[in-house]
C-alpha cells in the first residue's frame, strides 16, 4: 500500500504529467482539496472510486483515512493543487505518514508560476536584467521570518511570483515600488490554464487599481519585475559567435 501525493497541477487536466493521470484513473481512494482543484480533474476519477473533500477534514482525519487504506492494502492518491511541494501543506501529512509507517511518494505539478508565465507569454529570466525567480507569499494567518518579507527580497530586484497574497495587492505595490519603481511590470493572473482564466497586466502604480475593478479576491498570483516586459537583449545560447558544450559552432 502507498499514498500517492499527486500535483493537480494549475488546474488544465491537460497539463497533468503522464504518471498524474494514470494514477486518477486507477484510483480506488482520493482525497482532494475541493475548494481548489478543478472538478474537470475529478471526472478522471473511476465511478466507485471512494471521494473524500479535504477541505472538511483535519489532519487527523486525513491521516485515519490512510491507516484505514493500509490496514486494507489499498492505495490512496492525496490530489493537492498546483505543485505539492510548493504550499501545499504536505510537510505534516508526510510526517504522519512516517510515524505511522505508511509509504507515500511525491508526484509533481505544474505550478500557478509557472502556468501565469504561459498565460502572461513570457519568460520569467531574462540576461542582464533578472537571472533570480523568488517564490513567495505576504504574512497572513502563516507568519513570515522577518527576514523573508517582502520589502527584503525586493532588494534583489528579482521576478517576484506572489501566491495567495491577492487581499494584499495594494500594500505588496506600495511596498515594492521604492526598490523596482512604479512604472515597473506587474501582473496578475487569476485560474491559470482555467477556462476562466484572466490576466491583468500593469505597473506597481496601477495594478492594484485594476485588480480591484476586476473585483479578484483570490486563487491568483502576482508577478513583478522588469522580465515581465520582454526585454529585448538576447541570451548568448543561440549566438552565432558563441560556443558551448551543448551546441557545437561547427557543421556537419
Amino acid at each position: 500500500m502507498k499514498v500517492y501525493i499527486v500535483g493537480a497541477g494549475a488546474g488544465n487536466p491537460d497539463w497533468l504529467t503522464v504518471h498524474a493521470d494514470r494514477l486518477l484513473r486507477n484510483a480506488q481512494i482520493c482525497i482532494y482539496a475541493g475548494s481548489l482543484v478543478n472538478p474537470e480533474i475529478l471526472e478522471l476519477l473511476p465511478f466507485d472510486c471512494v471521494r473524500y473533500d479535504s477541505a472538511h477534514l483535519c489532519l487527523e482525519e486525513i491521516i485515519s483515512i490512510c491507516v484505514d487504506a493500509h490496514s486494507k492494502d489499498t492505495d490512496v492518491i492525496r490530489l493537492h493543487t498546483g505543485e505539492p511541494s510548493i504550499y501545499g501543506a504536505i510537510g505534516e501529512q508526510m510526517n504522519a505518514l512516517l510515524e505511522q509507517g505508511i509509504d507515500f511518494e511525491m508526484i509533481p505539478g505544474i505550478s500557478a508560476f509557472q502556468a501565469s508565465a504561459a498565460a502572461l507569454r513570457c519568460e520569467l529570466t531574462a540576461p542582464e536584467i533578472a537571472q533570480t525567480v523568488i517564490l513567495t507569499r505576504t504574512a497572513g494567518r502563516t507568519p513570515l521570518p522577518p527576514e523573508q518579507e517582502l520589502v527584503q527580497l525586493a532588494v534583489h530586484k528579482a521576478t517576484l511570483c506572489i501566491y495567495l497574497s491577492t487581499e494584499h495587492i495594494e500594500k505588496i505595490c506600495n511596498q515594492l515600488t521604492p526598490f523596482y519603481g512604479e512604472s515597473c511590470p506587474a501582473a496578475l493572473v487569476y485560474h491559470a490554464s482555467w477556462p476562466d482564466e484572466i490576466v491583468i497586466r500593469g505597473t506597481l502604480a496601477t495594478l492594484a487599481v485594476q485588480v480591484g475593478v476586476a473585483e479578484i479576491q483570490r486563487t491568483a498570483l502576482i508577478l513583478v519585475g522588469q522580465a515581465l516586459e520582454r526585454p529585448t537583449i538576447a541570451s548568448k545560447l543561440y549566438d552565432s559567435k558563441f560556443t558551448h558544450g551543448y551546441r557545437n559552432a561547427s557543421k556537419s
